[in-house]
């Protein structure tokens, strides 16, 4: 695990930057979840890290990363939005405003094992992300701004780099017993159908506005490209939510998705060296 600086200007990034104009707005609601669940991320897991026994020597050097890697994400994706949104799309930000409060009021409300199971289960919804990434969505980045497909592909392929932490950080504090297995399971659910819910809610406004003044027929060709999106997105999705729900799953031994490894040693030769 490594902590990169990536440099990218997104001051002309535009919101259609890829030619299929949905699946560049459907990438860009998602954009919006790690500019606040990172910060709350970080917030949970330094609260963990107090908590954690020093003799788990090893977790504690890979949480200072892991949320030292959060902190440039949410960076990186606070830039790519503030673009967005100066490109017509100004009505996010209500919607963001409300999805960051949820996030307030889980660290003001919730318990120390809620934060965590929750944030274990958004790193165990990466997996679907990072996949679709590496392996499906090639034909919808066939023309695109290269600083938008490099950003999310930085971005997720760190989150396969520390796929395992949030959930070794989980089974440190709370156990490995039944319970334990069945509180990590409903964090997942929760975290599943929150960050979904507030994902769709933007891509509605995002397609909604973008469909204004389009004929029918536009509309439903529109529709069309949005469900081969989802079809593309969804392929794999199944094989790692049966990964994710067993008794037994280890994030550690998922496999890499085609080209993860060597884009990061890729995007590591190309840029200033790492920091730890």
């Amino acid at each position: 695990m490594q902590v990169r600086f990536p440099k990218w200007d997104f001051s002309k990034i535009r919101a259609h930057w890829a030619p299929n104009h949905e699946f560049a707005q459907m990438q860009n609601a998602a954009s919006t979840v790690p500019a606040y669940i990172e910060p709350y991320l970080v917030k949970v897991m330094l609260k963990a890290q107090a908590a954690l026994d020093p003799r788990h020597e090893q977790l504690h050097r890979d949480l200072a990363i892991f949320i030292k890697q959060e902190m440039q994400h949410c960076k990186q994706h606070i830039a790519f939005n503030k673009a967005l949104r100066a490109d017509g799309y100004e009505g996010m930000l209500p919607l963001e405003q409300k999805y960051e409060a949820d996030y307030q009021r889980f660290l003001e409300k919730k318990s120390l094992r809620f934060n965590c199971a929750y944030s274990e289960g958004f790193e165990a919804m990466s997996s679907v992300a990072v996949t679709a990434f590496f392996e499906e969505y090639d034909e919808f980045f066939e023309g695109a701004d290269p600083e938008a497909v490099d950003l999310w592909k930085w971005h997720l392929a760190e989150e396969y780099e520390h796929r395992e932490v949030a959930h070794d950080v989980y089974h440190a504090l709370f156990g490995r017993g039944i319970f334990s297995y069945l509180y990590r399971i409903y964090g997942f659910f929760y975290a599943m159908s929150h960050i979904r819910a507030h994902v769709r809610r933007v891509q509605a406004f995002l397609l909604a506005k973008d469909r204004e003044g389009m004929t029918p027929e536009q509309i439903a060709q529109s529709e069309e490209r949005v469900a081969r999106i989802k079809a593309a997105t969804a392929r794999r999705a199944k094989e790692h939510l049966k990964a994710i729900l067993s008794p037994s799953y280890q994030p550690a031994t998922r496999p890499a998705p085609k080209g993860v490894m060597d884009y990061l040693e890729r995007f590591q030769r190309k840029s200033e060296p790492a920091a730890a």
